[in-house]
């Protein structure tokens, strides 16, 4: 069965419904502070801000705990409620969102452990692959958004369109990457620095994946169908499926 935006909504136990609301509230709340971690990381890389990239690396022990809360939310829904059907999954869902949040809050950690690294080592200007990360950061940026918004209003279209975007994002990571070897291989001398860019953007493609995580998450919520390991095609028929 499908899920709608009213199938929260009759429960007996009107503390129930609170609690899942609440729920909903304390990971999209998480979500928003992850969104600012990725745009803060690359803003401190881009533009060699130590204390930006400083203040990245604090913020990521506040996400840490706000996952181990919202598990615990989790699991002591589950406990206590029992929840059965749409409310299950959007229990497992939530608990499972809330894991790639973290991850992506890691990834905007190593991010700015770079910048710190770059700003240390007194590198001036704009390193080659600077272009990409911003470009890159900013899907990556706009896919976790998106991934969010189509949580908060069970929004399929939106997510199919999040795990859309992160082939883009592949391709133009490996597209860097061939980039950034033909450019070391050619001046030996930048090996170190570029070393630094290039782990920058294996960290944004990973957000990108765990952006995709939580689009897929959401379908499952919506559709009670699992869609992960599937083509674009093969989700987009599940989807559509009766």
């Amino acid at each position: 069965m499908d899920l709608t935006t009213n199938a929260h909504s009759h429960h007996i136990s009107q503390q129930f419904n609170a609690e899942l609301e609440q729920l909903k509230n304390h990971l999209l709340e998480m979500g928003g502070l992850v969104e600012r971690q990725v745009g803060d990381a690359i803003k401190a890389l881009i533009e060699a801000d130590s204390d930006l990239a400083i203040s990245v690396r604090a913020n990521d022990k506040k996400i840490n705990q706000m996952e181990l809360d919202i598990d615990e939310e989790c699991t002591r829904i589950i406990a206590r409620r029992q929840p059965a059907a749409s409310d299950l999954r959007l229990v497992i869902t939530a608990s499972k969102a809330v894991m790639d949040l973290e991850r992506i809050g890691d990834e905007s950690a190593k991010i700015a452990r770079q910048a710190i690294k770059l700003c240390d080592e007194g590198e001036t200007g704009a390193p080659k692959g600077y272009v990409e990360i911003r470009h890159i950061g900013e899907r990556v940026q706009r896919m976790t958004q998106s991934a969010l918004t189509a949580f908060a209003r069970l929004d399929v279209d939106a997510a199919l369109a999040v795990a859309q975007e992160d082939k883009n994002v592949d391709r133009e990571y490996e597209s860097a990457m061939r980039e950034m070897i033909t450019f070391m291989m050619e001046d030996p001398r930048s090996i170190k620095r570029v070393m630094n860019v290039i782990w920058s953007l294996r960290a944004l493609e990973r957000i990108g994946d765990h952006a995709r995580n939580i689009a897929e998450g959401v379908i499952y919520l919506v559709k009670g169908k699992d869609v992960r390991h599937l083509t674009i095609d093969e989700m987009q028929r599940e989807v559509e499926a009766d």
